[in-house]
């Protein structure tokens, strides 16, 4: 287990966190203290609790409306594959119906080429 110290709001916090993600926990450390900042800009000095539980907030609001962006585009997403789907399910038909047609065709094709062959002036049937 590895440990970090971070500031946030003048006081420093010593925080565990699994090896490797030391550099993480210390970017997050510096986004709560960048909206700490920032908060302190536009509200004065409020209360340190205060101006915490604002950044608390405005965070979490940030990741809810990020979440719900995300669901959003996941939903577009699977609309999406489901039109592709379908598309695919049409054009699979879309060929079957051309490769029908054409052996139909085909088969018209060799019956007359036999009709000229063998001599016979009759339009051979399904012509």
């Amino acid at each position: 287990m590895a440990h970090v110290v971070v500031t946030i709001a003048g006081r420093t916090y010593r925080m565990a966190c699994e090896d490797g993600e030391e550099a993480h926990l210390d970017e997050l450390a510096k986004l709560v203290e960048d909206k700490i900042l920032s908060l302190r800009e536009g509200f004065g000095d409020v209360g340190e609790q205060r101006i915490t539980v604002m950044a608390a907030l405005t965070l979490a609001d940030e990741a809810w409306v990020a979440t719900r962006k995300l669901e959003a585009a996941q939903a577009e997403l699977a609309a999406l594959r489901e039109k592709e789907a379908a598309a695919s399910a049409a054009e699979a038909a879309l060929a079957e119906t051309i490769a029908a047609a054409l052996e139909d065709a085909t088969t018209r094709v060799e019956r007359l080429s036999l009709e000229l062959q063998s001599g016979g002036g009759e339009t051979p049937p399904g012509l």
